[in-house]
């Protein structure tokens, strides 16, 4: 493992619901294929998200190219069906594929994952593994695999619950298996990144998952601070909202040479719609600081107008690309992402930590 030029080629994305994982998991995708790349997209939960973001039929349980990116590189998704996966497993490791398809034909595959949930899970991380540790004539098939996967508060029990069945099988195929599994899903060639919002639950489930990411030995990598807005006012009159001091009869006369209805009324809902965005933006502002002090790099993508479309996450794929090449230089530099955060990474407009 440690002869790859980058270390880190299997990238878990997990968030609080809500928090738009997915749509980043889709362009970290596209940004690490820039540039000739060959990248794997995992959908682990059956939602079909990906194939909605690609603008593609529903996904099969086979890999499939949904977009070439910068440079000639392509994204291939994968929607993982369970089911599948564990005719996977019976040929594999005991040759028993027809018998596996007789299973099913009776509903016992579908009766095995229901009433042991944590199968599922061993399987999804099993061919998780098998994707990132595949080779064709000696050679990776693929450069990263990106796995959008459950949310924060399943993804602990999810990545380790291989590791737990390990635990309970003591040799033979499983135990080999399952000790394979983990040490990718422990080793350098893994991060958990986590997708946060600037608001109070999402950001308090990463920490919590980081405190728990960190306690079953599991490595974590950055926090991408999703949909992001800027403040609508200028800086000066920000402080003053914030304090609520502003006033109708401080907008009025900027609001005169226009000639709206309203006269005062108008200005002073405009003062009182003005004071609740400034206060708004001081909690994110608070919430920020908490994000940071978590001590990961951190990337802010932007509340893009409009519906997501391929435009949408090539645009992100673009600022996650400026994060990548930074983190790379701090790694070729051997400089520690605490020395960085002390420092304080580049900050285009709109990014803190580490940036997009």
């Amino acid at each position: 493992m440690s002869s790859d030029p980058s270390p880190v080629r299997l990238h878990v994305v997990t968030g609080k619901g809500g928090t738009g994982k997915t749509t980043v998991a889709a362009a970290l995708a596209l940004a690490l294929a820039a540039d000739g790349g060959h990248v794997l997209l995992v959908e682990t939960e059956g939602r079909q998200g990906i194939a909605q973001l690609f603008d593609t039929p529903p996904l099969p349980y086979e890999e499939r190219r949904v977009a070439v990116a910068r440079g000639g590189g392509e994204v291939k998704a994968l929607a993982i069906d369970v089911e599948e996966a564990l005719l996977d497993y019976l040929d594999m490791f005991y040759n028993l594929r027809r018998a596996g398809r007789a299973l099913r034909k009776m509903g016992a595959i579908d009766f095995a994952t229901a009433i042991a949930p944590g199968l599922r899970d061993v399987l999804l991380t099993g061919k998780i593994k098998e994707s990132v540790t595949r080779r064709h004539d000696g050679h990776r098939v693929y450069d990263a695999v990106v796995v959008d996967a459950p949310p924060t508060g399943r993804i602990t029990r999810f990545l380790g619950v291989t590791a737990e069945m390990a635990q309970l099988a003591r040799s033979g195929p499983i135990k080999t298996q399952s000790d394979g599994v983990m040490a990718v899903l422990r080793s350098s060639q893994t991060a958990v990144h986590l997708v946060t919002l600037l608001e109070d639950m999402p950001v308090q489930e990463t920490a919590d998952a980081i405190a728990e990411l960190t306690e079953a030995k599991l490595p974590i990598g950055s926090v991408f601070v999703n949909m992001v807005t800027d403040p609508v006012l200028p800086l000066d009159g920000l402080d003053r909202a914030v304090e609520g001091t502003l006033s109708g009869a401080d907008l009025a006369p900027g609001l005169a040479p226009a000639h709206l209805p309203g006269g005062d009324e108008l200005a002073e809902a405009l003062a009182v719609e003005a004071i609740e965005h400034a206060q708004r933006w001081a909690s994110q502002d608070e919430l920020r600081e908490e994000v940071e002090a978590l001590g990961r790099p951190t990337v802010e993508l932007p509340l893009l107008a409009g519906p997501m479309d391929l435009g949408c996450l090539f645009e992100l794929a673009g600022r996650l690309e400026e994060h990548l090449r930074a983190e790379a230089e701090g790694a070729d530099r051997g400089v520690s992402i605490a020395a960085r955060n002390e420092r304080g990474a580049e900050r285009p407009a709109g990014a803190t930590g580490s940036t997009a």
